[in-house]
């Protein structure tokens, strides 16, 4: 069944069935739901309303620690502006072979689409990546004006380095030339012109975040901290993710 972008906000691709599926139920986050991120948040934002104007825009890769808001900043910009003709298409890592076909299906409509690739991340083996590359640039033939790539990964350069790489680096007119494995890692992540880095929240942060969700809360609010800073350490490390889920675990409602 062919997708009405008219109204239709998002779409995933289904692999088994080779076509795109219409999102049923949008996630309803809004930007001011989305804490500690201004920074980030004001550069997507301005990216993608160049991309909305027909202006140059960067394809964009948000990496960094989990639970941050890397995928939240996306789902929003896609509540915020698709009043404005923005739509957005997830292809899972797995699926990126076909990726061609999916730049094809949409490169003559009139919306812009964004492709969302969340967590995105390769491991040492794998060739999917060559086919992101290309469509991230193009080939012999240039990508549409009409379709950017906006990526997740909780690394920088999207594939795992190792510390015997470095061993490769050599020193040439007292210039330093990384080795051929380097060089090809740095290739697919520099073809994002647009960097978001997200680190992980400090304590006042993480509360900031407890105190937007818990924002009713006629309870003690300093015991309230002292157990969501617990749930925190229980879970390793603060994040807005980690906030959520304590929300949902002892919210009253």
């Amino acid at each position: 069944m062919s997708i009405d972008w008219n109204v239709t906000p998002a779409a995933i691709w289904r692999q088994f069935k080779g076509s795109l599926r219409a999102v049923r139920e949008i996630d309803p986050i809004r930007f001011n739901e989305l804490l500690n991120v201004d920074r980030q948040k004001a550069a997507l934002q301005r990216n993608t309303e160049r991309f909305l104007a027909g202006k140059p825009a960067n394809n964009a890769l948000l990496w960094g620690s989990r639970g941050t808001g890397k995928s939240s900043l996306i789902k929003a910009m896609l509540n915020e502006y698709f009043p404005q003709g923005l739509r957005v298409i997830e292809v899972d890592k797995d699926d990126l072979i076909y990726l061609p076909e999916i730049v094809d299906e949409v490169r003559d409509l009139p919306q812009r689409f964004i492709i969302f690739c969340d967590d995105l991340s390769f491991e040492a083996g794998e060739k999917t990546y060559k086919v992101l590359k290309s469509v991230l640039e193009g080939s012999i033939e240039l990508p549409p004006k009409n379709v950017l790539i906006y990526a997740t990964s909780n690394r920088r350069h999207l594939m795992p380095e190792y510390m015997s790489e470095n061993l490769e680096a050599k020193m040439v007119n007292n210039e330093i030339h990384q080795g051929d494995s380097v060089e090809e890692k740095v290739s697919l992540s520099d073809r994002f012109g647009l960097w978001l880095s997200f680190y992980p929240f400090n304590q006042d942060s993480y509360l900031d975040i407890i105190d937007h969700y818990f924002h009713d809360y006629t309870g003690d609010r300093e015991a309230l901290h002292r157990l969501a800073i617990q749930f925190a350490t229980s879970r390793g490390g603060r994040s807005g993710r980690v906030a959520y889920q304590f929300f949902k675990q002892h919210s009253e409602n």
